[in-house]
C-alpha cells in the first residue's frame, strides 16, 4: 500500500532530506520549508526511519484541510479513516501541536477535538461504547499554519534525533540531526580526517563518523510504527539488514576531538563507544589556543561557544579571535563553523566563502563555510 508521507526537518536541509528520501525509495516528492512530502509504502517508512539522518520523524499523512472553526477540526477529523490503522484496543495519544498565523490557537481545546472525533469514529467502526486502549500507542500530531490543517500518524514515536548513542550531553548540545546536516553540507566523505576544536558530548563527529562508515543513524533504535498491528515485522527486520549491509568497514575516515572540559571529553569518548565509532574518533583534553593542525586534515568541522547559549559576550569574542590565530591560514583544509554571532566573520579575521541560514533549536545560527 502507498501512503502520503511527509518528514520535518530543520530549516535549511530540506534538500539533504530530500535526497535522502529519495535514497530510501520516496516517490512524488515536494519540498516544503522545514519539511519533504513523498510517497511510499512500508518499506519506504521503515527505510526513511533507519537510514534519514536529518529528518526530524516521519508520518503518515491522515488529513489535511481548512480549519477555521472548531466544528471544521471535529467533522474533517472524524471524516478520517482511523480504523485503517488502529485496532480496536489500541490507543491514540494526540501530541502537542501547532498552531501559526490561524484564527484557532488553543492548543488543548485542539487535542480534545481531534482525540474526540478519532474515539467517535473508532467506537463506530468497532461497535465499541468504550475503547480499552491497552493495546500499542499511535502517537498523532497536528500542525495548524494559516487555517491549514494537516494530522499526522507518527510512525517515530521518539524523535529521530535519538539516535540511542547520547544519553548524556555537556551544556548547550547541537542536536543530531542538525549536526548530521552539516556534516552532509561540508561534503564529509569516507576518506576525510575530520576535526572538532570545542567537541563538546562529539555529536559533530559522532556524525560525520556515521555518513563516512554510511552507518544508518537509527540503526540500533525502535520505532512505534514496529508495534501497530498492520505493519509487517520482516520488512523492518529486512530494511536493518540492508542498513547494516551497506556499512563501510575498509576507509581511512579518522575524527579528533578536543575539548577544555576533561568532562567533555569523557563524555565523547563514551558516546562514540555507545554510537560503534570509537575506532574512528580520538579526543584529548586541549583548549583553543593550543589548537594546531595535524597532518592530513581535510576539514574543521565545529559548533563554538556563543553568547545567546552561553558564556559572556566578551569571552566569546575572545574565542573567536583565538580561532582565528590558531585556525587561519588553513592551507588545504576547509572549516565550517556554526554561530548565532553576527560577529564571527569579522572577529575570526576572514569573510567566509558562504554562510548559510539555520537553526539550532530556536536560534537562528548561520554556517560560515571556508573551503576550496
Amino acid at each position: 500500500m502507498t501512503y502520503k508521507l511527509t518528514a520535518p526537518c530543520h530549516f535549511g536541509l530540506e534538500k539533504t532530506l530530500s535526497f535522502e528520501i529519495r535514497r530510501a525509495g520516496g516517490e512524488n516528492i515536494t519540498v516544503k520549508d522545514g519539511r519533504v512530502d513523498f510517497e511510499g509504502d512500508e518499506s519506504v517508512i521503515a527505510k526513511a526511519n533507519i537510514t534519514c539522518s536529518v529528518a526530524e520523524r516521519v508520518g503518515i499523512v491522515l488529513a489535511r484541510f481548512t480549519a477555521r472553526t472548531f466544528d471544521d477540526v471535529f467533522e474533517n477529523c472524524k471524516a478520517i479513516e482511523i480504523e485503517r490503522f488502529a485496532a480496536k484496543a489500541d490507543k491514540l495519544h494526540i501530541v502537542k501541536g501547532h498552531s501559526l498565523n490561524s484564527k484557532l490557537t488553543s492548543i488543548p481545546a485542539l487535542q480534545r477535538t481531534i482525540k474526540k472525533a478519532l474515539v467517535i469514529r473508532m467506537q463506530g467502526a468497532y461497535k465499541l461504547h468504550t475503547l480499552p486502549e491497552t493495546g500499542a500507542v499511535l502517537p498523532i500530531h497536528f500542525l495548524l499554519m494559516k487555517d491549514e490543517m494537516t494530522v499526522t500518524l507518527d510512525t517515530s514515536g521518539e524523535g529521530l534525533h535519538k539516535r540511542g548513542y547520547r544519553a548524556f550531553s555537556n551544556a548547550a548540545p547541537i542536536k543530531e540531526t542538525l549536526a548530521a546536516g552539516i556534516v552532509d553540507l561540508a561534503r564529509v566523505r569516507e576518506n576525510d580526517t575530520v576535526i572538532d576544536p570545542f567537541c563538546g558530548s562529539g555529536t559533530v563527529l559522532i556524525e560525520a563518523a556515521l555518513k563516512a562508515l554510511n552507518i544508518a543513524p537509527c540503526l540500533n533504535r525502535g520505532f512505534a510504527a514496529e508495534k501497530w498491528s498492520f505493519t509487517d515485522k520482516r520488512v523492518w527486520a529486512d530494511a536493518r539488514e540492508a542498513a547494516k549491509a551497506a556499512v563501510r568497514t575498509e576507509c581511512g575516515f579518522t575524527a579528533y576531538g578536543y575539548d577544555i572540559d576533561p568532562q567533555a571529553v569523557e563524555l565523547t569518548a563514551e558516546n562514540a563507544r555507545k554510537a560503534g565509532v570509537s575506532a574512528r574518533v580520538k579526543v584529548q583534553e586541549r583548549a583553543i589556543r593550543d589548537f594546531h593542525y595535524i597532518s592530513g586534515v581535510s576539514k574543521v568541522i565545529t559548533n563554538p561557544p556563543y553568547a545567546e547559549r552561553m558564556g559572556e559576550t566578551d569571552e566569546v569574542r575572545e574565542i573567536y579571535r583565538t580561532m582565528g590565530d590558531v585556525l587561519l591560514p588553513r592551507g588545504d583544509s576547509e572549516i565550517y563553523v556554526i554561530t548565532a554571532s553576527e560577529e564571527f566573520e569579522e572577529l575570526f579575521g576572514e569573510k567566509a566563502a558562504k554562510n548559510r541560514k539555520l537553526y539550532n533549536g530556536m536560534i537562528m545560527c548561520r554556517l560560515y563555510s571556508y573551503n576550496k
